[in-house]
């Protein structure tokens, strides 16, 4: 089980728009408390979530298929287009974060989502196969052990915080992902394989915070907190009052919630007190101790910032900690 130390009141989910690494990190400096390493998915294939993460993979590479990326033999233009994204993010964050010291978020896509994505030589997802299912957590989980390092010894004051992206675990677990005919849907993976395994990958950030985030309806609290998550990072407005009792326990646990409040598209923006007002109404249904909140609770937008305007996503990142103060400020 991973330490939960108390993690700063907000940030932001990952992606951002744009494709200048060094604008972007300069840019989102005003998120104080926990930046996070940007993704810039408008500069194409291997800056994607997937792309992203597939470059990470250890003895195991992904090329671009007209249908999606595909598991192939060797590295190629694809592969090596991903990681040279990944340096040189790796480089503007160097550089931005000279002497810094306090927590630093890093995302990647969790292995289930990786396995519903990457597609198999026959175009079936990996998921289609349990041994392939294996193989790519564990390249994945030397991938991230890899990666943390190259992190930390770039950033040397940096407290990781690593974030496993999983928008189709529900898929996974309910059996609703589609095979490549879009016909049929694979079968759902048995729940405790699904946990074992991200226990393991969660396991690589030893002694380290691991979030996963997924903006997707019914996210699996109580599986995601035997799994040894310190935090899980939602989207706030698909929560319903079946979600409640799975909440009121993470936070009697120790987990902490990543709420997302904050649009991730251009929009206009309530007050910051507006916005986190539906956090404060469900703490009263719970009946949780005002005082918690800010404890429990770091504010984020909704998802992804990929699809914003650049100025949308400033003002969104600078909403999310006023929106944090207001909670520590006015628990009630």
């Amino acid at each position: 089980m991973n330490d939960t130390p108390h993690l700063p009141p907000a940030t932001g989910i990952g992606s951002l728009p744009g494709t200048d690494a060094r604008g972007r990190q300069g840019g989102h400096r005003q998120l104080r408390g926990l930046p996070h390493l940007p993704e810039l998915p408008a500069r194409g294939s291997g800056a994607d979530m997937i792309g992203r993460t597939a470059g990470l993979l250890v003895e195991l590479y992904a090329r671009v298929e007209p249908s999606g990326w595909r598991i192939g033999d060797r590295p190629g233009r694809d592969t090596r287009r991903a990681r040279s994204w990944l340096g040189e993010d790796l480089d503007a964050l160097e550089e931005f974060t000279q002497g810094y010291e306090g927590f630093l978020k890093v995302q990647a896509v969790g292995p289930w989502t990786l396995a519903a994505a990457l597609e198999l030589r026959n175009g079936e997802a990996a998921l289609s196969d349990p041994g392939a299912c294996r193989d790519l957590a564990a390249s994945l989980a030397e991938g991230l052990r890899l990666h943390l390092e190259e992190v930390r010894r770039r950033v040397p004051g940096a407290r990781l915080v690593l974030q496993l992206d999983e928008p189709s675990l529900t898929a996974v677990l309910r059996g609703q992902v589609r095979t490549a005919s879009g016909y049929r849907t694979h079968r759902a993976v048995d729940r405790q394989i699904v946990e074992a395994t991200l226990r393991d990958v969660v396991g690589v950030h030893e002694g380290g915070p691991v979030v996963v985030h997924s903006c997707a309806p019914d996210v699996p609290f109580a599986l995601l907190r035997r799994a040894g998550v310190a935090g899980i990072s939602f989207d706030f407005s698909l929560l319903t009052e079946r979600d409640d009792e799975a909440i009121g326990e993470a936070v009697e646990g120790g987990t902490r919630l990543f709420a997302g409040v904050v649009p991730g598209t251009d929009g206009p923006l309530s007050d910051p007190a507006g916005s986190v007002m539906g956090v404060r109404t469900l703490w009263r249904r719970l009946g949780l101790r005002p005082g918690l909140l800010p404890e429990a609770v770091t504010v984020t937008p909704a998802c992804g910032l990929a699809g914003a305007s650049p100025g949308y996503a400033r003002s969104a990142y600078a909403h999310c900690v006023r929106a944090a103060r207001s909670l520590a400020d006015n628990p009630e």
